[in-house]
């Protein structure tokens, strides 16, 4: 479980691939500060296990799903990635519940500049479009941020935005981020249940009955 509060700005060092999966070694020398074999660290707000680790950085292994669900599949070695150890119980929780476990991913459409701020606007599938809502939750590459404008449910092609202060900006990788780039997105994990709730109880729900035919006038003939 983590928090969505980067702790380090880290970067690719080598890519092993192999048919279905990959090896992403990570040069991250405060975040495996304390880390042993097995503990989970997030990247680019992808919960990856710790395989090995020195005192510089980490490896971990990447399965088939989790490489064609986010856009690790993508990086390249020397790539910056963000980077959050697992909370501990008892720490402040300075963003929102993020599990690391990615919905999709989605692309930039727009990036509106500002004094000293940036907006940035992303498309929305109809599938994670649900699940996204004005002033909720939503983890960006695993950035906790709050969604500060989205599309009319009227609109055929669904978006939402995001304002990014100058500490984000210079603190994640979302500062060098253009139109067309993609990134990984964790919808909020309570729009997911309750999303969940109203399906099962839809599903649930007795179909309506079939109103008998109203006979015509040849068969009330036929039936005296």
């Amino acid at each position: 479980m983590f928090t969505g509060i980067i702790e380090e700005l880290g970067s690719i060092e080598r890519i092993e691939r192999s048919t279905d999966a990959a090896r992403l070694t990570f040069r991250a020398p405060l975040v495996v500060a304390g880390a042993g074999h097995g503990d989970s660290i997030s990247v680019n707000g992808v919960c990856l296990t710790v395989v090995d680790r020195t005192a510089e950085g980490f490896t971990a292994d990447v399965m088939a799903q989790t490489l064609a669900m986010s856009t690790l599949d993508g990086l390249a070695e020397g790539t910056p990635v963000n980077l959050e150890r697992a909370a501990l119980v008892g720490d402040r929780l300075g963003g929102h519940i993020v599990q690391g476990h990615i919905d999709g991913t989605s692309a930039v459409l727009r990036v509106t500049p500002g004094d000293a701020w940036r907006v940035l606007r992303f498309g929305l599938s109809p599938e994670l479009a649900p699940l996204v809502t004005g002033k909720g939750s939503i983890a960006i590459d695993g950035v906790s941020l709050t969604v500060s404008n989205i599309s009319p449910a009227s609109e055929p092609e669904q978006w939402f935005e995001v304002s990014l202060i100058p500490e984000t900006l210079t603190a994640t990788t979302l500062g060098a981020l253009g139109v067309g780039d993609q990134v990984n997105l964790e919808t909020d994990i309570l729009a997911r249940h309750a999303l969940r709730i109203l399906d099962l109880a839809a599903a649930a729900r007795p179909a309506p009955a079939t109103p008998a035919p109203t006979p015509t006038p040849a068969t009330q003939r036929s039936a005296s």
